[in-house]
């Protein structure tokens, strides 16, 4: 049984959300490259040139990307074989949540209740996710998700009857309904299957695969380009002005359902796509 300490986690979250908000991941920056490379419309080339050189600014100058820092998504993948010691994991990621964005002067933007709305003024509680996995390791992998793109998530409960042309309809509809406010061009992770709760952190968790990396399944694959052909038909285009890029990928992630459903939810991330991971 391998242990580690909780303040190695809280120190590692820290890291992890300001380097998100600094420094785009290898995968985004080269979608943005090839974005720029197929976009036709000269304010589409013009607002990608931008978000490029906003990018290599965030990363010289260590300053966020964005002003909207994001909620704190963190995916925990723990070793059955794992013992964590020295207090509550939960407790570590969010003290790490709350270094990270005060050390890093990045903008809290999380209330204490939904209608109250008082900022907690840390960014906490980071909203976190666990699996236990084999091993003796601990994965921790982090986003920070805007609200602009966040609040554009769909979820639709269809009839089986639905099938394939249903749930294509209702996908490219949500992301048509999203717009210029997502910031596109998205990466659209999509969840299908599960039940209502299954099949939202089946569409998020969609978002944490590498931009365009293709769903295992052959046939889930294809679906993926169909909808990303679909979705780039719109011509909503980079930050919405136009143009054929205005998605980078279509993430399909699904599970087995019930005989009666056909669950089916969108989560949109914006052009950043800001993600960061470490296994400890």
């Amino acid at each position: 049984m391998r242990e580690l300490h909780v303040d190695q986690v809280a120190e590692a979250v820290s890291n992890l959300v300001m380097e998100a908000n600094y420094v785009l991941e290898p995968d985004v920056a080269a979608a943005l490259e090839k974005a720029r490379c197929d976009e036709q419309s000269a304010a589409g080339r013009a607002v990608l040139e931008q978000l490029v050189e906003n990018a290599d600014l965030a990363r010289n100058e260590r300053v966020p990307m964005c002003q909207d820092t994001g909620n704190a998504l963190v995916f925990l993948e723990v070793g059955q074989d794992l013992h964590v010691v020295g207090g509550d994991l939960y407790e570590a990621v969010n003290r790490g949540v709350r270094k990270g964005y005060t050390d890093g002067y990045l903008r809290k933007s999380i209330v204490d209740d939904p209608l109250r709305r008082k900022n907690t003024g840390d960014n906490t509680p980071a909203f976190i996710y666990t699996d236990i996995v084999p091993g003796d390791r601990l994965r921790i992998r982090v986003a920070t998700k805007g609200g602009g793109a966040e609040n554009m998530g769909q979820l639709k409960m269809l009839p089986p009857s639905a099938g394939w042309e249903g749930a294509k309809r209702f996908i490219v509809e949500a992301v048509a309904a999203a717009g210029p406010n997502a910031c596109p061009p998205v990466l659209v992770g999509v969840g299908i299957g599960g039940n209502f709760d299954k099949v939202a952190l089946l569409a998020k968790k969609a978002l944490l695969r590498p931009v365009g990396e293709p769903n295992p399944d052959p046939a889930w694959a294809a679906r993926e380009q169909e909808l990303l052909a679909e979705i780039n038909k719109l011509g909503i285009g980079p930050m919405g002005l136009g143009g054929r890029v205005t998605a980078f990928a279509v993430h399909i992630e699904t599970m087995p359902c019930h005989i009666t459903a056909l669950p089916v939810a969108v989560n949109i991330d914006c052009h950043a796509h800001r993600h960061k991971e470490v296994v400890l």
